[in-house]
């Protein structure tokens, strides 16, 4: 399962708004891939469609596709978006690290 954080359902929310999109008719992308300075790197992206290999979740009404690679790593993570002066954007609350680099962008398991 994938969760998401009240602030970050709001961002995406006002983020697919701007692009004209909406939470009913869009699914949002997440994904691990090679890299980043501790290993593997988050993706997160909109998309429209469902492939066929992709695992669906819906938290708080966001539709959350994950490939069944990805889903290894990110099995029980929550998606979290802060505002703050020190940070803002989207964060992986990910209990399947080990490590994170200092930027929080890339992991380890």
């Amino acid at each position: 399962m994938i969760k998401v954080s009240d602030t970050a359902k709001q961002r995406i929310s006002g983020l697919m708004g701007e692009s004209g999109k909406s939470l009913e008719d869009t699914y949002v992308r997440v994904g691990v891939s090679s890299g980043g300075c501790s290993g593997l790197s988050y993706k997160l992206d909109f998309d429209q469609e469902m492939k066929e290999s992709d695992k669906l979740f819906e938290d708080q009404g966001v539709k959350i596709l994950v490939d069944k690679k990805s889903f290894l790593y990110l099995v029980g993570t929550t998606l979290e978006y802060s505002g703050g002066l020190n940070g803002k954007g989207f964060s992986f609350n990910n209990p399947n690290a080990s490590r994170t680099c200092g930027c929080g962008e890339s992991f380890a398991v």
